[in-house]
Formats: C-alpha cells, structure tokens, sequence
C-alpha cells in the first residue's frame, strides 16, 4: 500500500529544520547547510545529486538509500523549489538543482500562484498545485502509481501533512549542531497524541537517525 513518507529530513538538535533568512546564496537559510554533513558524503547522495561516484558506504549511507526507494512521486513546498515570493515573475527559475534535478518522477510544489509544468531531465515533471495539501497527495498518489509518496520539505509543508495526521512515516536525521532560530518542525505540535511513535534510533558521528511512525 502505497505511504506518504518524509526521509532523510535533518533537524538541529534544538528541533530547526532550516535557519533564518533564506534567499539565492542560502538555500536552507543562515547555518542550515551545516545540517546535512551526515549526507553529503555519502554514495547515494553523490550519485543522486552530483552525479558523481564515491562516497560513504556506512550507516549515514543505508539511511540516504533508503530514502529513494520504492519513491513513486513527491511534494515539496514553494520555499523547497526556490526562493522567489509572490506572482511568479517568468519562467527563468526552475528549482536549485539545474536542468537534470535528483527527483526523476513527477514532483507536486505546493503554491498559490498558477504556474505550467516543467518538464526536466532524468523524469522529472515539476506540478504546479494552487488547491491545497489534500489535492496535492491524491495527485501525487496517482502519479506515483502504487509506489510512496515522499514529502521532501520544507518544514511548513511537514507541518502541514502532519497536522492532517496524513504522513506514515518520517525518517528525522539528527543533527548535533543548534541554529537557535529558523524553522522549527514540532512546535506546537503534539506528537503523540497525534498517534506517532518512534520505531527506530540509531547513532553515527554525525547523526542520529530516528523513524517515527503513525500508530
């Protein structure tokens, strides 16, 4: 049965997904780069976004694999796609990630301002969606064809599915550095009431790794 996942999502010790200030030259915002140093040496993320070979083949690696496997369609949120706010100004911007983006199936970015799909290398279909969350996953999930449905940010979006009690699964990377202000994915959020567990925690030098589950 097909899940609506979130993997490989790094949150800072103090519960940040994303640091302040976010535009062209920080993506993540100000220190939200320094999450991710569990992944950027990894094989799958070199292959999957470099294009290049090497890599890590530890336990920060099987947790990046496991990200994109059995990965039918995503949603990501307007921020995740770029940092351009408002009507959209032409059709120059087309994500972070250059003409072949480390998706290769159809991607859902949630927006209020009507914009045509955007066909990529690789299989890559960037999705348009002006009518919500809700309409967002069922079209994800028709796209995805049986396959799971990843949420790949930002937090907002998270935020969002997971007050809808609508995600199955995160996998939440750990990650022992503190921005102190930014995004912050559980505030206000009541996690176990909400029917979510935590199924799995393992540590590397980098990371703590952590499956959380709806009951």
């Amino acid at each position: 049965m097909s899940k609506l996942r979130v993997n490989a999502f790094t949150l800072s010790l103090d519960g940040f997904g994303a640091g302040p200030d976010q535009d062209v030259t920080n993506p993540l915002g100000v220190g939200g780069g320094d999450l991710h140093k569990w992944m950027i040496g990894t094989r799958t993320f070199r292959k999957m976004v470099l294009g290049a070979d090497g890599g890590t083949t530890d336990t920060d690696e099987a947790f990046a694999a496991r990200s994109f496997e059995n990965v039918g369609a995503w949603i990501l949120g307007r921020n995740m796609f770029g940092p351009i706010r408002g009507e959209w100004p032409d059709d120059s911007w087309k994500g972070w990630w250059g003409d072949n983006p480390p998706y290769h199936v159809p991607v859902f970015v949630l927006t209020h301002h009507k914009r045509d799909p955007i066909v990529m290398d690789g299989g890559t279909t960037f999705y348009f969606v002006t009518d919500g969350i809700h309409s967002a996953l069922e079209q994800a999930k028709v796209a995805a064809g049986g396959k799971d449905v990843r949420v790949g940010g930002g937090v907002a979006t998270i935020r969002q599915y997971l007050r809808e009690k609508l995600i199955d699964e995160m996998h939440l990377a750990i990650s022992p550095i503190m921005l102190g202000s930014g995004e912050n994915l559980f505030a206000g959020i009541d996690i176990p009431r909400l029917g979510y567990r935590c199924s799995e925690q393992v540590a590397t030098a980098l990371a703590t790794h952590v499956i959380i589950e709806r009951a």
